[in-house]
């Protein structure tokens, strides 16, 4: 008896050391460069891969502009349900290896995400250059 409550209680220590899952499911704001709120994404993971759709624009002239800058099939096509975060891969609570998309330029980059405190860290990639948007939590 005296084993087993000792398994028990050294199972518990070693979970509570686990390091926390980056979880950044849910309704994220995404920001333009003076700070004005331009999208509502919403961010999920599914089968282990992180994926993040445009749900709503704000700010904008049209209610739902067709993506003029695209390439191929994306040419046209409304920018609300458009998937921004395409099947990126959890490591060591970094989500990686998968890409970005930029409904804006009509770009696709290497990406990478990370909870940092109350922000989501979106990271996209052409060879060496990158660029940093800071997502907050929509209400």
């Amino acid at each position: 008896m005296r084993t087993l409550i000792i398994l028990i209680m050294s199972l518990r220590a070693i979970t509570g050391w686990a390091e926390p899952t980056a979880d950044p499911s849910g309704l994220w704001n995404t920001f333009d460069k003076a700070g004005t709120v331009q999208s509502t994404v919403e961010v999920r993971v599914e089968e282990g891969k992180l994926y993040a759709t445009i749900l709503s624009l704000h700010n904008q002239p049209e209610k739902n502009p067709v993506c003029e800058k695209c390439e191929g099939d994306l040419f046209g096509k409304p920018v609300i349900g458009m998937e921004v975060i395409n099947g990126l891969s959890l490591k060591k609570n970094i989500w990686q290896k998968g890409t970005v998309f930029d409904p804006q330029t009509g770009g696709s980059y290497k990406g990478r995400v990370w909870l940092e405190g109350d922000a989501l860290m979106v990271r996209g990639y052409l060879g060496f250059v990158y660029q940093t948007k800071t997502w907050q939590r929509a209400l």
